[in-house]
């Protein structure tokens, strides 16, 4: 019987377990749904360090060529690297990862030429529908004339375009220990912010867990959890380092800690990088979605940009981004987005803006990122509840009432106090989870909004 792909294709992407889901048959079938779909004619395929990667992109190439696309095979890739490919050659891109979840688990992440993504909304739900009539024994789509498949290394090319948009030769030395986390970063910092194939820039580097290993020996590639940055933390301290970068396992994120190993919040990056951009664009719009500080509005506006709230979601940051011009977006979650990168996200190149932010003045990472933090966050906190949407209702019906206090829906709730605390509950689109937001002016606003809002929830 064929795996049924609802269980596993995503809001955005494919995620799930290989062999039981993802098999080279599935692969194969969603190749050639993804060419009968989009009309598209050539593709850019790609894959992260995990051991199913090769077999699962030649067999997606060997479902598109038979529906008459030619493929790029780019072989080795970051997920940023398939979206430049799928930018500056305005191809579609797939990249088979995924990302930080554990060894036993691949998925694919696909995109239209320009690098616009592809979403249940935008495509993938056509793509999921068509590929299990496939798998149920409809007839593949099959060209008179199949499509050809060439090989082609961008390692180079990207790593030059990265280093075309933020120059660091002229910055002061820095010393950074960078962790990889055995995912793709082993592979691109190397090229981009060391010496491998360009002239060397004024950075030592101290990597740990470089080697590609996609059954993450040291630690699971997730630098959003604290748990995970413990070693790379340890190790600034150890060497002296101005600061560390750790990425996430296809190395489409990227999360910073100061010379004391102290986390810098993807909010102050987010807040950070727009007051670089704003100063190179002057007015432009600059998008943050909902649970980022209540900083980053306030900053982007202090510096003459004019900041749009979206939903959490790379879909939709990025169809706003589209749509009004940004020059750059940030996420709570260590996503960030770039017109100059096609409106998508790259982990690397928001690297090169913290290093050349530190490395173009004499303040340390600390000092800046004190710059963009203003209030106190309390960390995403996840509930299981068996009606996600009722609670929400609950905790809405619970305020409601209360004077001062303002309510709207973007994404899930988000209650707004006089005090300037605020809140957002949202639902998991993968599991019966609440998702709880907090921000106060101090510790105490924002621990008496979390605690009054957790009572209902876990009641």
């Amino acid at each position: 019987m064929a795996p049924r792909l609802s269980d596993f294709v995503k809001a955005y992407d494919v995620r799930g377990l290989v062999g039981s889901q993802l098999t080279p048959e599935v692969m194969e079938a969603i190749g050639a749904a993804a060419v009968a779909v989009t009309g598209e004619r050539t593709w850019a395929v790609g894959h992260d360090m995990r051991d199913s990667g090769p077999g699962f992109a030649e067999a997606f190439a060997r479902g598109a060529t038979k529906a008459g696309a030619d493929v790029i095979e780019a072989g080795l890739c970051s997920t940023d690297m398939v979206y430049f490919i799928a930018g500056q050659r305005d191809v579609a891109g797939a990249m088979f990862t995924a990302s930080h979840n554990p060894a036993e688990y691949n998925g694919l992440k696909m995109c239209l030429p320009g690098a616009r993504p592809i979403g249940l909304d935008t495509g993938l739900a056509d793509i999921r529908d068509k590929a299990q009539a496939i798998l149920d024994g409809e007839p593949a789509p099959e060209a008179d004339a199949p499509g050809t498949v060439t090989r082609e290394d961008f390692l180079a090319s990207y790593a030059a375009y990265m280093r075309e948009l933020v120059d660091l030769s002229g910055i002061r030395p820095l010393k950074i220990v960078v962790d990889a986390g055995n995912g793709m970063g082993g592979h691109t910092v190397p090229a981009v912010l060391g010496d491998q194939l360009l002239a060397a820039l004024p950075l030592e580097i101290d990597e740990l867990y470089f080697e590609l290993d996609g059954t993450f020996p040291n630690h699971e590639a997730n630098p959003l959890e604290p748990a995970n940055i413990v070693d790379l933390q340890a190790r600034v301290r150890e060497v002296g380092a101005d600061l560390g970068l750790a990425f996430d396992g296809d190395a489409d994120r990227c999360f910073v800690v100061d010379a004391d190993g102290e986390p810098v919040t993807p909010s102050a990056i987010t807040a950070l990088i727009a007051t670089r951009e704003l100063a190179k664009h002057p007015g432009s719009a600059v998008c943050h979605n909902l649970i980022t500080s209540k900083a980053v509005p306030e900053i982007i506006a202090e510096h003459g940009g004019r900041p749009l709230r979206t939903r959490v979601g790379h879909s939709y940051i990025k169809a706003v981004m589209a749509d009004e011009d940004a020059v750059f977006g940030g996420e709570h979650s260590g996503h960030y987005y770039f017109r100059d990168f096609w409106f998508a996200d790259t982990g690397m190149l928001a690297a090169l803006h913290v290093l050349a932010a530190v490395g173009e003045g004499d303040r340390s990472a600390s000092d800046l990122a004190n710059e963009f933090v203003r209030y106190t966050p309390s960390g995403e906190i996840n509930s299981k509840v068996a009606d996600p949407h009722a609670k929400i209702e609950e905790v809405a019906a619970q305020y409601a009432a209360r004077e001062g206090v303002t309510t709207d829906r973007l994404d899930g709730l988000t209650i707004m106090l006089e005090d300037g605390s605020w809140a957002n509950l949202r639902p998991s689109n993968t599991e019966p989870l609440l998702r709880l937001n907090a921000e106060g002016p101090d510790q105490a606003s924002m621990e008496r909004l979390r605690d009054d809002i957790l009572r209902t929830v876990r009641n």
